[in-house]
């Protein structure tokens, strides 16, 4: 049974949400502002599987909250706000938010979103520290539980990306559009085909929602290594870089 904590400062949204909840089989704890949120989430981040968490929160705002939380740990979050803009969307993805939703929203979708996150997520955790061994140097070596490019090791039985010896800390969409090319090491990819793959939604020409997934993905990949391993093919969309 999953345990979700719901940082809302509204009580009856968030008591709604919680009782919607609840009759959907899931554990819930409420928190009413950032600044015991912030707290709660140092101390026990470990003991929730995802958080709804709103911005406009009293003491301490939710982006705050979230930027805090990255600092250590990668608990799938999905946002809610009443702002509906594009920019709110991208700085909230680009901060590490693994959704977004605009208030008001539906309920039913609300738990559609959270089993998409919860399924995206499931084995991502911070757990077991083994990290994988290199067997051999082969560019596009694959085999059922690891997946090789370069010097990128992804293990796919623990949701566990490295570059060498050092782990790549990833939110699960920017884990499943790397396992999406290192599955396919010599395709291209448009920006649709990406997006459908990984969100299970159409594709929204002007969502810039990809755009930063991508941009996220390579800068933590560059961190430890100079070589830009993601290829943008203008006007075609994008590769592993060989």
């Amino acid at each position: 049974m999953s345990k979700i904590l719901i940082i809302e400062d509204d009580k009856e949204i968030n008591n709604l949400i919680k009782v919607y909840l609840e009759e959907n089989s899931y554990t819930i704890e409420s928190i009413f502002d950032g600044m015991k949120a912030s707290r709660l989430l140092k101390e026990k981040s470990e003991e929730f599987d995802l958080a709804i968490l709103d911005i406009m929160l009293p003491f301490k705002s939710g982006d705050n909250v979230l930027s805090e939380l990255r600092t250590h740990s990668n608990l799938p979050v999905i946002m809610l706000s009443a702002k509906d803009s594009v920019h709110t969307k991208v700085d909230m993805i680009r901060l590490g938010a693994d959704d977004y939703m605009t208030k008001p929203f539906d309920l039913d979708e609300l738990i559609v979103r959270i089993e998409a996150v919860l399924r995206r997520s499931s084995g991502n955790a911070s757990g077991a520290s083994n990290k994988p061994d290199k067997d051999n140097d082969s560019s596009d070596n694959q085999s059922e539980k690891k997946l090789i490019y370069k010097n990128i090791i992804m293990d796919t039985d623990a949701k566990r990306v490295y570059i060498e010896e050092n782990e790549i800390e990833l939110t699960a969409r920017e884990y499943e559009i790397l396992e999406l090319f290192l599955k396919n090491p010599t395709k291209l990819f448009s920006k649709a085909n990406i997006y459908e793959s990984v969100w299970n939604e159409e594709y929204i020409v002007e969502d810039t929602t990809l755009k930063v997934h991508m941009s996220n993905l390579r800068n933590k990949l560059r961190k430890y290594d100079d070589f830009d391993y993601i290829e943008t093919v203008w006007g075609m969309g994008y590769r592993l870089r060989k």
